[in-house]
């Protein structure tokens, strides 16, 4: 059979995966970033954001296809709400979760409300099979594309996934609702198996997938340095550790041994998502971690001579100014290498969506008028605070950079376009709330 999956943008390791898995069960597949699908293939989209749902080219893309007799099946993240997929772009089918298994039987057998793990349109009722089990680690090697080389994510070629799973319970984050909290690792021989595929495909840096590489080969909750190690050192030995990162790691899932790996095997750096520095704040996102313990792991990181960035999100519902100042102020303290800043953004099927619908506009910092210093740019609450740590970070990087116009337009763009984004997101999540 003829398959064309679509990764909007990017190749991620997700649309690779689902395409080694359709070529070695005998089809022919084509992976693509761009919508161009011929008529008589089976278009499978892996989307991964809110605002694929929302992207007029996707849906017409859908609809086109299926006017033309194609068949259209959606997986990925989105998949995490399957009702809101089928009622905004109304493909044949949705791959409800993990999806390695139950790809197949959909494009071999056909949508039946006997295959779980999928969601569709029966006389315009959402009808949602029971979930498929989780999938098997040990599968085959991804589809990977000629040109991956070409493609930069944060300095990487691709994220690689090593494990999945994650112990932590952040309010924001999908990974933990959509794999669950336990850790299952794939066998290091195939993950290094996979590194030379990819390194032979032209792949110039590879990463250690997104959450907390550290809790790679952990089980019952307690971590395994010793499986970690052996990871980075594995893929430095392919891929030189100059090309190997594996930036996300949570503050309290640290270890000297686990430091001086990244230190040894990797281009050293280490990318915490701090979120905030108000203690309340990270009690209310569900972070798991303190202040102290951002302040202590950052610490411990310049000890072993790592460089470290810090990841922010602001307009929190329930965010004061008292917190957004607290955060400035760990800024402030920590000198971060690189510092990046989101406007917190409702995910379907989040305790944070859950946050959203239950918040009224008046209190939400996404829809509340700035009335502050920057009132005249006319931004929201959110895009303010976001425009403006932005912009504080700079202050107190190592290496100064000067917020010149250049810098201050872009940054002011992207909190707006934040903005724009969040406000879209959490209207689709409310009116599927109300349905």
């Amino acid at each position: 059979m003829e398959i064309t999956i679509l990764s909007p943008g990017i190749y991620t390791y997700g649309a690779m995966l689902i395409g080694g898995v359709l070529r070695d069960a005998g089809h022919r597949v084509t992976l693509t970033r761009t919508p161009a699908v011929p008529a008589d293939s089976v278009l499978l989209m892996s989307l991964f954001s809110t605002q694929h749902l929302l992207d007029p080219a996707i849906r017409d893309l859908v609809r086109t296809h299926r006017e033309r007799g194609g068949l259209v099946y959606v997986g990925g993240p989105v998949s995490a709400a399957p009702e809101m997929v089928l009622g905004e772009l109304a493909p044949d089918a949705v791959v409800v979760g993990e999806g390695e298994e139950t790809v197949i039987r959909l494009v071999e057998e056909g949508v039946s409300d006997a295959l779980p793990g999928i969601a569709f349109l029966d006389a315009g009722r959402p009808v949602v099979t029971p979930p498929a089990p989780p999938a098997s680690m040990d599968r085959p090697l991804p589809l990977i594309p000629d040109d991956i080389g070409n493609q930069s994510v944060r300095g990487a070629s691709a994220y690689i996934e090593t494990h999945r799973g994650c112990i932590g319970g952040c309010t924001f984050c999908q990974v933990p609702r959509f794999f669950g909290r336990a850790i299952r690792s794939r066998p290091l021989d195939r993950i290094v198996e996979e590194v030379k595929a990819f390194s032979a495909h032209g792949a110039t840096r590879l990463s250690v997938s997104g959450g907390t590489g550290s809790l790679y080969g952990s089980t019952g909750g307690e971590m395994n340095p010793e499986a970690f190690i052996g990871l980075l050192r594995s893929m430095a030995e392919v891929m030189g550790p100059k090309n190997v990162s594996s930036p996300d790691i949570r503050v309290d899932c640290i270890s000297d041994e686990i430091l001086g790996a990244v230190r040894q095997y990797t281009i050293g750096w280490v990318f915490f998502g701090i979120e905030s520095g108000s203690d309340r704040v990270l009690r209310l996102m569900g972070k798991g971690a303190t202040v102290r313990q951002v302040e202590e792991a950052v610490e411990r990181c310049r000890e072993h001579g790592l460089r470290v960035a810090g990841s922010f999100i602001v307009g929190y519902p329930g965010e004061t100014e008292r917190d957004y100042e607290a955060t400035k102020d760990l800024i402030a303290a920590l000198s971060l290498d690189d510092v990046f800043v989101s406007s917190a953004e409702p995910i379907p099927a989040t305790p944070l969506a859950d946050l959203a619908v239950r918040t009224p506009r008046d209190k939400n910092p996404a829809f509340v008028p700035h009335t502050g210093e920057y009132r005249a740019l006319s931004l929201t609450e959110s895009e303010a605070r976001c425009f403006d740590l932005m912009m504080h970070a700079d202050l107190f990087r190592p290496q100064l950079r000067l917020v010149t116009d250049e810098v201050y337009n872009t940054y002011l763009a992207e909190a707006r376009k934040q903005g724009r984004d969040i406000r879209a997101a959490t209207e689709l999540i409310l009116r599927y709330a109300r349905a």
